[in-house]
């Protein structure tokens, strides 16, 4: 009895004993080491040398040499042989107005300057009259003189009545009123003659713009370009001075771009160097930077780029994107984006870790291909360093890199 209940313990204590033999008798495992993780990147050797950095801008194209012409007389519309967008040469015509009201105007103005012309004749004939009647007025008034003194005398002598001398005195104060009336018309004739002629110069520039008008009333193209804002047809009556078209030259079509306050100054020194800074277009329209606005704001101001080489299909009120081409830097890299931890800094790969460089950012340029590169400058970069262009989030100073065999790529 005693037998079967020591049966389990000895059987447990066979079983801690082969336990402890075991776990005294294994071998002892390799002691584990730290591995350090390296990270696969690629490479791209540094080749300082000039860059020209880009300004992407997007601005619309305007017309600065856009001309309204206007009606110069007010009249109906005789002709308007062109429509929206046709292209113009020099001379053609664009719109005519009627002859028929353009005639009654210069007639007008014509029958005026006569009329004065007439009236200025008639003014020296009435001086000449004026004068001559002067002199038969003067003996009328001596002799009404004379026979004032003969009528006193008679008087006195108790020949005479007193009415003939009454009668005498009147006679003599009408020949000098007459008189004096003739005299203050032959003293006003030059204040006559001055007003006359005033009117008669007026008429005669009236008609002279009148004539010019009517020269005018057939509207032609001031230069070759393209027809623009038609607001006539045939048969519209219009009224002196009404818009009738635009026409603006295709050459001389402006970009006005919205320009950042920090590349302002960068500019307006590299225009007063004289340097030609030039834009293109996808399209492949191709402009200078011209100068720049005359007001700005606390953004930034209006960077005007002329046209240089035009392409089909340019119109003002356009919206167009261009790529501005800085001043050139004389010792810059290019590299890609990708190579650019933050703003300014980038690794260089020396023996096999990563060492930080503090870069200045200078903006972007275009790669061989058209591709954009990220363009930077700083004391720190040399010839020959090699800088990594794979972007690592967990990229750091001394972090170990191991270098693509076929990554060490060029400069673009």
């Amino acid at each position: 009895m005693i037998v079967k209940r020591l049966l389990p313990v000895v059987i447990l204590a066979i079983g801690i004993a082969g336990f402890v033999a075991l776990r005294l008798t294994r071998p002892e495992p390799p002691p584990a080491t730290a591995q350090e993780r390296s990270w696969r990147i690629e490479v791209q050797r540094v080749r300082l040398g000039e860059r020209t950095p880009i300004l992407p801008l997007f601005g619309e194209l305007v017309a600065p040499q856009r001309v309204t012409l206007t009606a110069s007389l007010p009249a109906r519309i005789a002709e308007r042989p062109v429509r929206e967008g046709q292209r113009v040469t020099e001379g053609e015509l664009l719109v005519a107005l009627d002859e028929a009201d353009i005639a009654p105007l210069l007639a007008q103005a014509a029958a005026e300057v006569a009329d004065l012309e007439a009236q200025l004749a008639n003014e020296q004939l009435r001086l000449a009259s004026d004068r001559a009647a002067l002199a038969r007025e003067q003996e009328i008034r001596d002799n009404a003189g004379r026979q004032l003194e003969r009528a006193r005398s008679l008087v006195e002598r108790n020949l005479g009545s007193r009415a003939d001398l009454d009668a005498a005195q009147d006679a003599l104060s009408r020949a000098r009123l007459t008189l004096t009336t003739r005299e203050n018309a032959i003293a006003e004739h030059p204040a006559r003659r001055a007003s006359l002629e005033a009117r008669l110069a007026r008429a005669e520039a009236n008609l002279a713009a009148t004539q010019r008008d009517a020269e005018r009333a057939r509207v032609i193209a001031p230069f070759a370009g393209i027809v623009s804002e038609v607001r006539v047809a045939p048969g519209d009556q219009v009224a002196a001075g009404a818009g009738l078209l635009s026409v603006y030259p295709e050459s001389g079509l402006e970009l006005w771009a919205r320009l950042p306050r920090q590349h302002e100054a960068e500019l307006i020194e590299a225009l007063a160097r004289g340097e030609t800074l030039l834009a293109e277009a996808e399209n492949g329209a191709r402009f200078t930077l011209a100068g720049f606005a005359g007001e700005g704001d606390a953004s930034g101001s209006e960077a005007i780029l002329a046209l240089r080489e035009a392409v089909p299909g340019l119109r003002p009120g356009s919206l167009l994107a261009v790529t501005l081409a800085r001043p050139a830097h004389p010792r810059a890299l290019a590299l890609p984006f990708s190579a650019l931890h933050g703003n300014n800094r980038l690794y260089r790969v020396e023996e096999g870790r990563l060492v930080r460089l503090e870069v200045e950012r200078l903006g972007e340029t275009l790669g061989a291909e058209g591709e954009r590169l990220a363009l930077v400058t700083g004391e720190a970069l040399a010839d020959g360093q090699r800088i990594m262009i794979t972007h690592l989030p967990n990229a750091m100073q001394g972090l170990r890199v191991d270098v693509a065999e076929s990554a060490e790529e060029p400069e673009a």
